[in-house]
This record gives C-alpha cells, structure tokens and sequence, in this order.
C-alpha cells in the first residue's frame, strides 16, 4: 500500500537484464558508449526530431537545473507558475547552475495555482524589463507536465503559451518527470506534446516511471548541445561510467517499456480514484495521470498508517480532530497490484 512516490518503486527486469549486459568487458566512458549512440538514435526517431541533442544525467534536478541554465543568462528570470518542482523541491539548483538567475512566478486560474495561463503567463513577461538594467531581464518558461497537482495541459493549453513565449522570443522548457504519464493520458505523440506545440527543451523523465535513477535532457535544436556538455561537465553531473545510465535509458525505450509503464501507472490511479469517489472522499484536483489529492478524515489517516499505507498529508496534521477532514497525495506507480489497492480501500471503508 505505498502511494507516496512513483519514485520509490522497484525497477522492471527488463532494465536490470540491461544493466547486467552492460556489465561486461570495456567501454568507452563519458558518453561516447555504443549504448548512449542508441539511445540517441531512440529518442529522435520518438520524438521524430532527427537534430535533437540529447544528454543523460541522474537526477530530475540535475536535468531541470542544467537544461534551464543552458537556456537562461545570470542576469535574467525563469518563469513558472507557484508549485513547479524548480520552485519548491529544487533547493535553489536551477538559481545556482544558472549562475544567480531567479525565479519569477505566474499565477494560475483563480482557485488553482498548479498550470498558468497565457493571460497570466503574458501580464507577468510584461512586468519584466521595466526598470532597465536594475532589474531581471526576461528569460525561459518552465513548464511541469504532468503538473505538481496532477493535472496536465492539453495539447491546445501548450501551444498557447508556447504562444506567448514566442511573442517575446523566449524558449519554453517543459519539466517531464512525468513526461510518459502526460503523454498516454492525452493519446498523443512525444512530438505532439514538445516540439509540434512550441517546446525548445525538455528532461524527459525516467527515474518516477521504473528506472533506477536517470533522466534525458533533450533541446530540439542543438545550437545548445556544446554548452550543455560544458555545463554538465562543469557542474559535476557528467558520469564517466556512463554506459549504467544508457543501458538504463536503452531498455527504457525498447518494446515501449516507457509508455507500457506510464499506462499501468496511470490505470492503477484509474482505479484507486474510482475506489475514493465511492467512499465520497473529496478531491482537491481532478486526477487526470497517476496523482490523487484527497481528503480523508484523520482517524482514517491514522488507520491507515497504522496498516502500513505509505503517502503524504497535504494540508494539516494527523493529531488533531480525528473527523476532520485532511487532505493526502496519493501517487500509483507502475508496480502497484490491484490486490494492494483494494487492500488500501477496504481499510478506508472500515467501520469505526
């Protein structure tokens, strides 16, 4: 009954055959391993962008921080909305790697503040470059899809922001962790969903849907390729045994283990949320990929974590009124049984 992470489930066989095929005899090191020119072969024929410069590294952060400082001067500002995970759960990295950039932050829709939009997106470029050479110049959009709410943008959604990125000749990064869950959820391609709509880069994610730790940092122009190898290089992320992060990211990426595990990721949060709105348990968000936001009262909190369910209080302590209402995040991976989640609902429906 673990729902805290996607990130903190096992990993497929598959990637550990690959890992030990890997493991074996010499190969050249940072990068220049037969396996990474496949895997670079991969994802351009997938995201049907045979120029794309694409690089691996092992964490979220280091993808998201490296990619925007490529994107990004010193002196200038990324734009992303109040809960991206560059702002809360990057720990200043993307400011660091860009040598001082900060982070400027665009408003959702009224009552939501997980997806911006392009009237919020455009008043707050605006606001920016008006006080000359005392303030941040104008700089990247960042995006997360799947948001840190759970919600996704629609394909329509991106290309009007990328929209306004473009009127101020800006480029748009999008935030993947959750690349493979936003993509199955709205039946689209990889290209539908970056390069088609207006994305310039994005960290495709891995390490949350089955790999043991690896992201790809793709920039659909490779104009960026020479400084992101400096930076990456420079910033201590450039793996010399690089081979264990390709094999990774090859079995990743043969027989659509990605998209395979996004799909049961997405269905088994189908099923748990279809679980909930039979208890009437209220939902803060809309699930629209394989995050739940619900609220439980917490003497059922309290039941469950004494069964040994995992997953995260939102908004308020577990001590305090046990019939009050507290919001959890409840997050499928692509491992999690069905006999777990009934297990996990039959817990919540107990009588008191």
């Amino acid at each position: 009954m673990f729902f805290a992470s996607d990130n903190s489930g096992p990993v497929p066989p598959q990637v550990l055959t690959a890992l030990a095929e890997a493991n074996t005899g010499y190969a050249m090191g940072y990068g220049a391993d037969a396996e990474m020119a496949e895997v670079t072969a991969r994802i351009r024929e997938i995201f049907e962008a045979p120029e794309a410069a694409v690089f691996l590294v092992a964490t979220g952060t280091a993808a998201n921080a490296l990619a925007l400082s490529t994107l990004c001067q010193p002196f200038e500002t990324i734009f992303c909305t109040p809960t991206a995970h560059i702002h809360e759960d990057e720990c200043n990295a993307p400011e660091f790697y860009s040598g001082g950039a900060k982070l400027t932050l665009v408003p959702g829709a009224p009552g939501f503040d997980d997806k911006m939009t392009p009237e919020a997106l455009r008043a707050t470029i605006a606001k920016e470059e008006t006080r000359g050479v005392h303030g941040p110049q104008r700089g990247p959009v960042s995006v997360t899809q799947v948001s840190e709410r759970g919600t996704i943008y629609s394909l329509t959604e991106l290309q009007a922001l990328a929209a306004v990125t473009k009127e101020f000749d800006l480029p748009l990064h999008m935030d993947g962790a959750r690349f493979a869950n936003a993509m199955v959820a709205l039946d689209c391609t990889p290209a539908d969903m970056t390069w088609k709509v207006g994305v310039d880069a994005v960290s495709f994610g891995g390490t949350k849907n089955g790999l043991l730790g690896v992201e790809a940092v793709i920039f659909f122009d490779p104009k960026h390729a020479w400084e992101f190898e400096l930076r990456r290089k420079r910033g201590g992320h450039l793996f010399s045994k690089h081979r264990y992060l390709s094999a990774q990211m090859l079995a990743y990426l043969t027989d659509d283990l990605w998209r395979d595990n996004a799909v049961k990721a997405n269905d088994n949060c189908a099923y748990l949320a279809q679980g909930l709105r039979r208890t009437k348990a209220p939902f803060l968000h809309e699930p629209q990929a394989n995050m739940i936001f619900a609220a439980l009262p917490r003497a059922t909190h309290q039941r469950l974590f004494d069964a040994g369910a995992a997953y995260h209080l939102w908004d308020g302590p577990l001590d305090g009124d046990p019939q009050e209402q507290v919001a959890a995040r409840f997050v499928c991976d692509w491992a999690i049984e069905k006999q777990q989640i009934d297990q996990f609902l039959a817990l919540i429906t107990q009588p008191e």
